[in-house]
Order: C-alpha cells, then structure tokens, then sequence
C-alpha cells in the first residue's frame, strides 16, 4: 500500500510537473482580430508553428495594430504578451518608445530589397498598399486619384487612424498629397464619408453589404475575392498620385519569459513555410524573395509607392491625429 501510494505521489507530481513545462512552454502574441479570424493566418500559423516548437501559441486579438500599442502602453512592464504582432513601420518608434521592444536576432538578408530594411528590432512579415476598393458592376469610371475622390460625391468608408493602421495610412496618405491643405481635403471628404469604423473587418464588412462606393483597404484585396471566391468584380482604383506602403512587423518585448521561444517565433515569420499561408490568408505580399505567389496576384494594379519619412510621419502623427479630429469628424 505504502508503495503503491509512493507510486501515485511519483506519478502526480510527475504530470504536475509536466503541466508546469507545459505551461511554460506557452507564447503569448498579441495580434489583431482579422489575423487570428477563421479565414484568417492566425489558425495556420499557430499549426505550422507548433509542430516544432513543443509549445502553445497564444494569440490574443485586439481590434487592429494601433489598439495593440495602446494596449501595450496601458499594461507596461505588466504587459502579458511575449510578441506583438500587426504593428507596421509608422509605429516602430512610438513602440521602442516604451522601453519594452527587445533587439532582434534574426538574418533578415533574405528580405526583398524594396523594403530597405534596417531596423534591429522589429521584424517584418507582410507588406501591401492601401488602396479604395469598389464594385466594377456598379462603377464603371472609378476615380484616378486621391485627389479626384475628395471632390467626388461618392460615398466612402474608411478606418479611425487612431485604432486603425490602415486609417492612419489614409491620414498619411492626406498629409503626403495636400501638406497644408489637408484639413480643407478632410472636410471636403467628410461631407460624402459614409462611416468612419474602429477597424478594417467593420468596415470593410460593410462595404461588402453595400454600404459605401468605396472602402479604404489594400491593392491585394481583390486577390482575396478570386482566389476563395472567384469573383473578379472587386478592384483597386490606381492613383496618380502614388500609394502608402503599409510594412507590418513583429517583435518580442524584453519583459518576456520566453525570450528564446518569441526568437524561434519571429524567425518562423520570415521562414518559407510562414511566408507561402500569410499572402493567401491575410491577402499582404510576402517579404521575402523565394515565394511565388498564385497567378490572381498578377492582376493587381501595380501602384507608384510614396515615399515617406518614417521619423517624420512618427512625429507629426499626434498633430495629424488633431488635424483629422477637427475637420473630419461631423
């Protein structure tokens, strides 16, 4: 009896132990709704991931990459997550700003050489161009600029840039074409602005049941209707002025316990395996250079990039915030 009870207390304390491991072994991202959503990366991801990292991936879900640096913001150094994940490069600074961002150790030399990249601590994963999306049934002379689109009276649905990355791309966008102007080009589109929504999933959700001529989205989106659903109606009006580039990146916060596990975690990202389901799932371009992409992607406009200035747009991003609140908002 004394030996069979031995026997237990070995064997409990044995699968205790065990589920302590276990739990050790857990990554805690913090993402955005969209990328963890069925249809989504996220479900692939964590799979492909988990069969060699002898852990569990943890993704937590906000609305969009500006609520996850709010969030970090708020938690600080009681911050739950290992990895942020759904930043892009106008947030780095403000990010690294927290003192939480940890250096990355990652060969990045595989990068495509347009993204020019230099930073040692976030990582990229994806990358596109916003863009309006519309319905070529129904328009059959789409605007040709931004410009164009502000004058217009067609309705619009666009993101909050201060929750949205893809709104706060739209703000710089503004910024990039009118300068001294855009308060005025706020206002003027305001007046045929259908919503403004916290996200893209809202939004865009909405456009698709009608809601708007246009929606602030990417140039790849219509990839997305051809290649899962074999539409061809959706499109990307090109403008003459040029594009946002959006790059989203990751990185490990240096207050995680898994520091070894969130390195193993980023380079996954830049990996072939990660690099082949995050274009056909979360509908970006990959950043690397070995990927081939499905033939729909040959059919998306091919969009002049503007450029901008990353520590600039850093800094004037809380003023443009003000700019857009005064004059935008009906």
């Amino acid at each position: 009896m004394k030996k069979l009870l031995t026997l237990c207390l070995t064997g409990l304390l044995s699968a205790n132990a065990l589920a302590d491991h276990e739990s050790d072994h857990t990554l805690t991202v913090y993402t955005y709704d969209s990328f963890v959503s069925d249809w989504g990366p996220g479900p692939k991801i964590k799979e492909a991931f988990e069969k060699n990292c002898h852990c569990v991936l943890n993704f937590v879900a906000e609305e969009d990459g500006v609520s996850i640096l709010n969030r970090l913001k708020i938690e600080g150094k009681k911050v739950k997550a290992d990895v942020i994940l759904g930043l892009d490069q106008a947030l780095i600074n403000e990010a690294k700003a927290t003192g939480l961002i940890a250096e990355h150790q990652q060969d990045l030399s595989n990068l495509e050489g347009a993204l020019n990249w230099k930073d040692s601590a976030f990582v990229p994963y994806d990358f596109g161009y916003f863009a309006f999306i519309y319905d070529s049934t129904k328009i059959k002379q789409p605007v040709t600029s931004l410009k164009a689109l502000v004058e217009s009276d067609a309705t619009v649905i666009y993101q909050d840039p201060r929750t949205s990355t893809p709104g706060q791309g739209l703000m710089f966008w503004m910024n990039a074409v009118y300068q001294d102007q855009t308060k005025a080009a706020w206002k003027q589109l305001a007046s045929h602005t259908q919503t403004v929504t916290k996200g893209w999933y809202e939004g865009y959700s909405m456009f698709l049941k009608g809601g708007s001529d246009y929606v602030l989205s990417y140039t790849t989106s219509p990839a997305y209707h051809m290649i899962a659903e074999s539409e061809t109606k959706y499109k990307a009006a090109q403008f003459s002025e040029g594009h946002v580039a959006q790059i989203e990146v990751a990185a490990a916060l240096n207050t995680s316990k898994q520091a070894e596990l969130a390195q193993q975690f980023l380079g996954f990202l830049v990996s072939d395996e990660a690099q082949k389901i995050l274009p056909v799932t979360n509908w970006m371009l990959p950043v690397v250079k070995s990927v081939e992409l499905p033939a729909q992607f040959d059919e998306l406009i091919k969009p002049q990039a503007i450029e901008l200035n990353i520590d600039q747009i850093s800094k004037q991003r809380k003023p443009w915030i003000v700019d857009w609140r005064s004059s935008a908002i009906k």
